[in-house]
């Protein structure tokens, strides 16, 4: 896929999934501008794919005065958005009866209330006929204990998601969802313990936790010109765990 002369901006782009998509963009001849919390990573970030076409910024998509520094940044470069995914996103597993009001708020703020204001406060600087796309997850349909508030945060956003669909549809923007399975990231490493690893591999069809890669090369089919009639839609990406039965 072709994406020269293209401006994609990742939230959540140092690391995991956003990284390997921010590598996968730049492959592809994209200019990229990413995201991050920390600076370090970032930096990480910057070393890896080591191109010109990489631009990072410290932004915490949490809050409107992080997205203000994201805003900021782009329409002080004065290019229009071609792709915007909206990756950024935390998990914090605990059953109901233990659940914090900060662990709450953490979730919904960083899943649902950042990727809303990012893309209120983006839209301007979306080129008509450009692509959105949300980093979902399965859990938005799954029923896991001890997952219930990052569950409804997807859930949630998946609503966001397709009803911005229906409004960005006059702009011929398109908006779509990738809900991921089990991926090897530092997300999924900093929430499931080692232990338990084996068994979310044994809980896919294909017997294995996926590749960041497996994620990245499917949000390009869907930002490109050979996905110009989806909008709205949920792609699954997770190994057949939704449906695998040992039965």
């Amino acid at each position: 896929m072709d994406f020269r002369n293209k401006n994609v901006v990742i939230t959540g782009g140092s690391t995991g999934i956003g990284l390997a998509t921010a590598k996968a963009f730049i492959n592809a001849g994209a200019n990229v501008l990413i995201t991050g919390r920390s600076e370090q990573n970032l930096a990480k970030a910057t070393a890896d794919i080591d191109s010109p076409n990489l631009k990072t910024i410290v932004s915490d998509t949490a809050n409107l005065a992080g997205i203000a520094v994201l805003e900021k940044a782009v329409a002080q470069s004065g290019s229009k958005i071609d792709v915007l995914f909206l990756n950024a996103g935390i998990a914090v597993f605990t059953p109901i009866e233990q659940a914090t009001e900060a662990d709450f708020d953490a979730q919904f703020n960083t899943n649902v209330k950042g990727p809303y204001f990012t893309l209120q406060q983006l839209l301007p600087h979306l080129a008509d006929g450009a692509s959105v796309l949300f980093t979902s997850s399965t859990v938005a349909t799954a029923t896991n204990i001890g997952t219930s508030i990052y569950s409804a945060t997807k859930g949630a956003l998946n609503k966001v998601a397709q009803i911005a669909a229906n409004e960005l549809a006059e702009r011929k923007i398109r908006v779509n969802i990738v809900s991921p399975g089990p991926i090897q990231t530092p997300g999924l490493e900093g929430v499931v313990p080692v232990e338990a690893r084996g068994y979310l591999a044994s809980a896919t069809a294909m017997q294995r936790i996926g590749h960041p890669d497996e994620i990245a090369n499917p949000v390009l089919f869907l930002a490109s010109d050979a996905a110009s009639f989806i909008t709205g839609t949920e792609l699954i990406i997770d190994g057949g765990y939704i449906n695998y039965s040992t039965k």
